[in-house]
């Protein structure tokens, strides 16, 4: 296929054109199968490019969003926890156990057609790629059953999901008062059963919840069963996640809001990479991650949505991307990047969020001249087509 009429092409690639986002002016690209193939000038394309053809009207095209931190399968909502937080109340993760009541009595086909459902939302906002957790299920037969659902859901209208492990999300009712013997079940059996179908091993690494040794354990385990290590940390307070996820080698710490400077040199000198979840700080009006000392001190910064039903249920890429613009002080490139090549580092997919000879077909059209307008234009549905995985797969309706 060849993708004509680029007005502005984002490549991420410093090759292929000038400044943080690799621009092309005035661009072509030519998809093979599920790979690009060449990239270019308009005026340069190789003689039988491709039979097929995708002309875009001058258009902005930029690599499909990486959605690196998503909360997918789960049954359920907690408006009612939101409509709280809106009256004052402090969001303390106690709603969690909400959701695992909710999503242990659901029905495997409930719980698929709501996953469905939100990773269909997703493509249609521009996200080609997307990590799914399990950790409403909090069980050994649940948690697999939540990693089932999130590969079930994957289809060609879908984004691709990455499935990780997050067992440890908090320490279930029926182990009250014994976070021990829930950890035992956590990293004996559910791991067992758990980590064949995933490709990560997460924990909410919070004073409150699983402190250092508790997380250590975990994503010890985690890695004893050749997963890798991600972390929700320095979330609520200032707590030893961010220290663990450098000392471990992790690739991605979570959430970051409560940091200090000694943790930021940490994460640099590891090459972890800082996700950012602004939409939740916006849903439970909390202080937001310090994006600009962690972008100044050499620190990768991914953006995602941290997609659940308590803090943070979106599925809009666009939206976090004007939020990390609007409250964390990114500049528009420095969010677009942050959204796309700085989620695949997250997720280590060195084929996603770019678009150069070799990576993953998967670009999004936006009905405007430039990416800044997905900042610029906010709450406005700027995703005009989405390529994945070289197959136009959501492309806008017409009105006439």
């Amino acid at each position: 296929m060849l993708i004509t009429g680029i007005g502005r092409l984002v490549t991420n690639d410093h090759e292929l054109g000038p400044g943080l986002l690799g621009v092309v002016d005035g661009a072509a690209v030519v998809v093979d199968g599920d790979r690009v193939a060449w990239v270019g000038r308009s005026n340069a394309v190789p003689e039988a490019a491709g039979t097929r053809r995708l002309d875009v009207g001058g258009r902005c095209v930029l690599p499909g969003f990486v959605d690196a931190h998503t909360h997918l399968v789960f049954a359920g909502h907690r408006a009612a926890e939101f409509e709280a937080r809106m009256a004052g109340a402090t969001y303390d993760g106690g709603g969690i156990t909400d959701t695992v009541e909710r999503t242990r009595a659901a029905s495997t086909e409930e719980l698929t057609e709501g996953a469905r459902r939100l990773a269909r939302e997703a493509l249609r906002s521009g996200t080609t790629t997307l990590e799914a957790k399990s950790g409403y299920g909090l069980t050994t037969h649940d948690e697999r059953r939540l990693l089932d659902v999130a590969a079930a859901v994957e289809s060609t209208d879908t984004p691709a999901i990455v499935r990780t492990f997050l067992g440890a999300h908090v320490v279930p009712l029926e182990f009250a008062g014994d976070a021990d013997a829930y950890l035992q079940v956590v990293t004996g059996e559910m791991l067992d059963a758990c980590a064949p179908l995933a490709q990560w091993c997460d924990v909410f690494c919070e004073p409150s919840v699983f402190d250092e040794p508790d997380a250590r354990r975990v994503l010890t385990a985690g890695r004893e069963r050749g997963l890798g290590l991600r972390l929700h940390a320095n979330q609520l307070a200032h707590g030893p996640g961010a220290q663990l996820a450098a000392e471990l080698g992790a690739a991605s710490a979570d959430h970051l809001t409560h940091l200090d400077d000694r943790d930021i040199t940490a994460l640099a000198e590891r090459a972890v990479v800082a996700t950012l979840l602004p939409a939740a700080e916006f849903s439970t009006r909390s202080p937001y991650a310090p994006a600009r000392r962690l972008l100044d001190a050499g620190v990768e910064v991914a953006l995602a949505t941290d997609c659940n039903p308590g803090t943070s249920y979106t599925t809009s890429m666009p939206f976090v991307i004007t939020l990390a613009c609007t409250q964390l002080g990114l500049s528009p490139d420095e969010a677009v990047r942050a959204a796309t090549v700085g989620g695949a580092a997250a997720l280590r997919l060195y084929d996603a969020g770019r678009i150069a000879p070799g990576s993953r077909a998967d670009l999004v059209v936006l009905d405007a001249p430039q990416p800044v307008h997905l900042a610029y234009r906010p709450g406005v549905d700027l995703i005009n087509s989405v390529v994945r995985a070289g197959r136009v797969v959501h492309r806008k309706e017409r009105r006439g």
